[in-house]
């Protein structure tokens, strides 16, 4: 069925919309990649696989866009070809069904919220090697990390997903679950290492380390009926002082003295 033009200004002007929200680390991810293919461009021609690369990832944060702002009932591909300029055709190429294409979507800003997360963590550590060392701060940076993940609109839609298994074929292991794990446990692992070297006991780290991200993930749901950003920081806040004061009653070994 072809879309009416009042239907397609109504995508566009959501497109329009949604594309200054996109999540900072794929709007980053996306800017810094074309500029380094316009310096490249400028020097030499481009081969087949990478302006196929460039094809392939407008048509990605076109599909980011449009899964944001329609979520997966209202996600449809002729809406991401429009807004990525490419033909239906150039689009099928490289995603030839809808769930194909969310599911790289998923992949796509899942992979880029932990490298950014893994780039908070090392930074961590380079305050270390210059003699900043603060449980307070690493909780705080684990937080922001955490909320950056978990308050945006497409961890709301995997979640979704993954609860409908909208995607799962029968007898297989669920997609969004696959690439959850896959992006967030390698990102949690360095958390882990910068809470210990922050000062955190190791015995506690890994507890502390789960509650933290608990707590924003619920908070982050919690957005679907009640958003309150006033709370939501001082909750934060309440969370980073209780850890203060249970790491005061324990002693070298973890243990409460």
């Amino acid at each position: 069925m072809n879309a009416t033009p009042a239907d397609r200004a109504t995508t566009a002007a959501a497109m329009a919309t949604t594309s200054a929200g996109r999540p900072a680390t794929v709007r980053a991810a996306s800017e810094g990649s074309a500029k380094l293919q316009g310096m490249a461009g400028s020097q030499r021609r481009r081969t087949q696989a990478e302006r196929s690369e460039t094809m392939r990832r407008r048509i990605l944060d076109a599909a980011v866009d449009v899964l944001a702002a329609k979520g997966y009932a209202g996600f449809r591909t002729a809406d991401v070809a429009e807004l990525a300029g490419v033909s239906r055709g150039a689009q099928t190429h490289h995603f030839p069904s809808k769930d194909e294409l969310v599911v790289a979507v998923v992949e796509h800003v899942f992979a880029r919220t932990a490298e950014l997360g893994r780039q908070r963590a090392a930074e961590l550590g380079r305050k270390r090697s210059r003699g900043v060392k603060s449980t307070d701060e690493a909780i705080q940076a684990l937080i922001t990390d955490s909320q950056e993940f978990f308050f945006s609109e497409l961890f709301l839609i995997a979640l979704d997903l993954a609860i409908q298994r909208r995607m799962q074929q029968p007898g297989d292991a669920n997609p969004v679950t696959q690439i959850s794990a896959a992006s967030r446990l390698p990102v949690e692992a360095s958390w882990l290492a910068a809470l210990v070297e922050s000062g955190v006991p190791a015995p506690v780290a890994e507890d502390l380390l789960w509650l933290t991200i608990s707590i924003v993930r619920g908070l982050a749901v919690r957005r679907l009926w009640q958003h309150d950003a006033p709370r939501f920081k001082r909750l934060f806040k309440l969370w980073r002082t209780m850890i203060a004061r249970y790491l005061d009653t324990l002693d070298d070994n973890g243990k409460t003295s």
